[in-house]
């Protein structure tokens, strides 16, 4: 509460409270454990030469 005179007393809205941004905290993490290949119980490989091999006709 902010008091302007003497009895008369003003809620603070949150444009007023100060926050701490010092610290650099992480909230989420980028990548989740079950994000990745491990996760979706697969083993991690390049599949790109497959991908590009199996290109549609139209893809030239």
């Amino acid at each position: 509460m902010l008091v302007t005179e003497p009895g008369i007393r003003v809620p603070r809205g949150d444009d007023d409270r100060v926050v701490d941004l010092s610290d650099d905290l992480l909230v989420l993490p980028e990548q989740t454990t079950d994000d990745t290949d491990h996760g979706w119980g697969e083993r991690p490989a390049g599949d790109d030469d497959w991908l590009l091999a199996e290109r549609p006709p139209h893809w030239g």
